[in-house]
């Protein structure tokens, strides 16, 4: 997957993109509290857990509007990458399009380097290993 350089506050991809990530594109339409979980725990840095955001998000669900939950996620996902607020009011676009923002973001994540998979911890020991290893010489290299 080719993805060009997006200018300074700029999404990595569109809203209505969420064909480019077929198996999260479909995750996302069946089950959206297991994106959504993973999203919130990146964006909180370790402090929310997947499972715990995952289950409120399922609970509301039931009253309708979990996409007011959501949409304070988005907020801060966009302040932390300093990305614009388009194309309208976080709140409208997880109300209106509420699956489509969750790619969306979840598709930022991926862009920006992330492993959704394994969670804010799994991702930090991932980039501790990264710094903290030697680089690796190709065979027959010398000076």
């Amino acid at each position: 997957m080719c993805f060009s350089t997006p200018g300074p506050g700029q999404w990595s991809t569109g809203l209505c993109h969420c064909c480019s990530d077929p198996p999260n594109c479909i995750n996302t339409c069946f089950c959206p509290c297991i994106t959504f979980g993973q999203i919130a725990e990146i964006v909180d840095r370790g402090s929310s857990s997947c499972a715990g955001c995952s289950i409120l998000y399922f609970l509301l669900s039931f009253t309708g509007f979990p996409c007011l939950y959501s949409c304070f996620f988005r907020t801060k996902l966009r302040r932390q990458n300093r990305l614009h607020e388009e194309p309208c009011l976080d709140c409208l676009v997880h109300l209106c399009c509420e699956c489509c923002a969750l790619c969306q973001e979840y598709r930022e994540l991926k862009n920006r380097g992330y492993v959704m998979g394994i969670g804010w911890e799994g991702n930090l020991h991932g980039q501790n290993r990264g710094v903290a290893m030697a680089p690796t010489v190709c065979p027959g290299m010398t000076r």
